[in-house]
């Protein structure tokens, strides 16, 4: 990059740089673009047409031997989707995605907060005991919440032997076993973003605030929780996504009676032999899930630019 010097004897000013060339310009464009294509290839081949298929399975039929017939396309799967008896099943998934999201976020947060500010040398070892459950099959740890929870499992088995209760209480297959099983295994997703957001924290805003005669919890309602309101809301995206498609901990811990849009879908697509109708039902719920994340991202721009 040529640059021209200021002039002789005058005071210091904005140095002048010459414009770069159109043809470097150009070549520094097509690099960038070299660089994005096989990322944007692999999401286009691997995600893009699998869904492109899914939505044009969700516009066809399906015929006596449950095959996908696509000669008629037609809205009548979302039409059918879309009727009051299935209104429960969409609600269930938001409210068991929604209070794993806000327990996960009031779990993980102190837990966080703690690795951040008082883990010192010990940060990487306690972000590992964090994401150690990923080295557990999801389905096992799912049953391994059945064994804990059942009418003679692990926990009514403590209680009876501590004189807590004289009959087993019934945990399994209820709305508490299925937040509990989604809550433990969503909450990793939840500590590491709130843990990246605190530790970049400058800690001496929190202590100017508390030289400014700012009590601790002031200095935490007014500096540290705003300016880590961008971890709260990408972990808040990271926990509720997965959360509300997730049909293994409601099936397996919430039994027959818990029906969630994701069951529903798990049913249609195995026993059922619905495509069509499996398709329309998972294609709304994912314009659901859309929808609440472009809100979220909306607020976390607005949290990070102003």
């Amino acid at each position: 990059m040529e640059r021209v010097a200021p002039a002789a004897g005058g005071p210091a000013s904005t140095v002048a740089v010459r414009s770069r060339p159109l043809s470097s310009r150009i070549r520094e464009k097509s690099s960038g673009a070299l660089l994005v294509t096989p990322g944007v290839a692999w999401l286009a081949i691997f995600f893009l047409v699998p869904i492109a298929f899914i939505f044009v399975v969700s516009l066809g039929t399906k015929d006596a031997g449950g095959h996908v017939v696509l000669s008629h396309l037609g809205p009548q799967n979302y039409v059918q989707a879309t009727r009051p008896e299935y209104v429960p099943a969409f609600a269930n998934s938001l409210r068991y995605a929604g209070i794993t999201t806000i327990l996960s976020i009031a779990i993980g947060y102190p837990i966080a907060y703690w690795i951040s500010r008082y883990g010192g040398r010990r940060k990487i070892l306690l972000l590992i005991l964090v994401m150690l459950p990923f080295w557990t099959s999801y389905l096992i740890r799912t049953y391994a919440w059945m064994i804990i929870l059942r009418d003679n499992g692990v926990l009514n088995g403590i209680l009876a032997t501590l004189g807590l209760t004289s009959e087993p209480l019934v945990l399994l297959n209820t709305d508490f076993s299925v937040v509990l099983g989604m809550t433990y295994g969503f909450l990793p997703f939840a500590i590491l973003p709130l843990f990246v957001s605190i530790d970049r924290l400058d800690a001496n805003l929190v202590g100017a605030a508390r030289d400014l005669y700012a009590s601790g919890r002031g200095a935490f309602l007014y500096v540290t929780l705003p300016l880590t309101m961008p971890g709260i809301i990408a972990a808040a995206l990271l926990t509720f996504i997965p959360a509300i498609g997730d049909y293994v901990t409601p099936d397996l811990l919430g039994g027959a009676q818990t029906t969630t849009a994701a069951k529903l879908v798990q049913v249609l697509f195995t026993s059922g032999r619905d495509w069509p109708y499996g398709s329309a039902l998972g294609f709304i719920l994912m314009l659901l899930t859309l929808g609440g994340t472009l809100v979220a991202l909306r607020s976390l721009r607005r949290e990070t630019f102003a």
